[in-house]
């Protein structure tokens, strides 16, 4: 326990990995390499989707609002791009490296 206003002291590795906090997403409990980045991928698929709803959602108008759309619209594509490349990645552990150089 820390006295009021005290800044904690860094969580162990055991604390930090109990819960996901914002952002983290939880591990794929029981689920192989392949299985995992598809999860991930999924994951990151779903983020994107839900940045691009809520940005179209934003009740604000405006140059600061098109500039905040933008810059959401950008970290969904990142997001989405992330999620193609784990794809991609699992499927190289299912095929092999070989099956990527004939792509």
């Amino acid at each position: 326990m820390t006295a009021a206003g005290a800044v904690p002291g860094p969580r162990t590795a055991a604390q930090a990995g109990d819960t996901p906090g914002p952002g983290r997403v939880a591990p794929a409990a029981g689920l192989g390499p392949e299985e995992g980045l598809h999860a991930h991928a999924a994951a990151l698929h779903e983020r994107a989707r839900r940045l691009r709803e809520s940005a179209a959602a934003l009740g604000w108008r405006g140059p600061e609002a098109d500039a905040f759309r933008e810059r959401v619209e950008r970290l969904a594509d990142r997001c989405a791009a992330a999620a193609r490349d784990l794809t991609r990645s699992a499927a190289l552990l299912r095929t092999g490296p070989a099956a990527d150089k004939r792509a």
